[in-house]
């Protein structure tokens, strides 16, 4: 994988909250990848459960996939959602676990906190707890919690070995994951030029694995039965005929995979 560099790593995150920002505070203004409930629709969430929590979470989500297919997730348990947004997972989150569980909402972006605030007052749960920060650093204890979920957001993150590291970190034991995210499918070698452009990797396909690589490295975090159960051909949906081109040339797509921590 690329070395990142402080400056790079820091020229990145200022990209990927730029464009997050808007997605938060302009969802209506259109994105190179789907947004809003037609990309919900598109990657399988079930209306029963989009029509339970706030349009307001829903009209941001800027997920790759469905990652509760894995159905990892329990009355009463403590769930992270890695990169929260507006709140989309962590809602549907909420359905799930029931009001004796508890759900935190990770993200690095204000703007997104803000609004994820603002729908928790909409959604009238007392269970959801925001956390400001990113992947590589969880604001967490050890041990802390039951499910792991992530949506779209760890190829964001330059230093993944350490985004993995921690995700194994957090999870009590037995705790399981629940992760979509972009891959690609031929050498990331050939974006290494590339991945000098912050802006591209807000794009989401510059800072992406290959798809046994990303395996790879869930596993060398001591992760255990990570499994792929879907692939979507996410980029097919953009609206920018650039980007499906790019996606195409490296076979980007998205895939949801389960796991578990012994």
């Amino acid at each position: 994988m690329v070395a990142i560099t402080q400056f790079s790593r820091e020229n990145i995150f200022d990209a990927v909250m730029k464009m997050y920002t808007d997605v938060a505070q302009k969802p209506e203004m259109g994105f190179h990848f789907p947004t809003g409930r037609p990309a919900c629709e598109f990657l399988g969430y079930p209306a029963e459960q989009l029509d339970a929590i706030p349009a307001t979470a829903i009209e941001s989500f800027a997920g790759v996939g469905y990652p509760f297919r894995c159905n990892a997730i329990e009355k009463g348990h403590t769930v992270l959602d890695i990169g929260a947004g507006a709140g989309t997972d962590v809602f549907i989150s909420t359905l799930l676990t029931g009001d004796t569980g508890k759900v935190y909402g990770l993200d690095m972006t204000q703007a997104m906190q803000d609004k994820l605030r603002e729908n928790i007052q909409k959604m009238g749960t007392g269970i959801v707890e925001p956390l400001f920060g990113n992947a590589e650093q969880i604001p967490l204890d050890d041990g802390t919690v039951d499910v792991v979920t992530s949506n779209g957001v760890l190829n964001l993150v330059p230093d993944k070995p350490q985004a993995f590291a921690e995700i194994y970190r957090v999870l009590k034991p037995g705790g399981r994951i629940q992760i979509s995210d972009i891959v690609i499918n031929k050498s990331s070698e050939e974006l290494d030029e590339s991945k000098s452009n912050p802006k591209l990797w807000a794009e989401c396909i510059v800072g992406a694995l290959e798809e046994q690589i990303y395996v790879y490295g869930l596993t060398e975090a001591g992760l255990t039965d990570v499994e792929i159960v879907g692939r979507n051909d996410y980029f097919s949906r953009s609206s920018n005929e650039s980007t499906r081109n790019v996606a195409k040339y490296f076979d980007a797509r998205s895939i949801t995979l389960s796991g578990r921590k012994a």
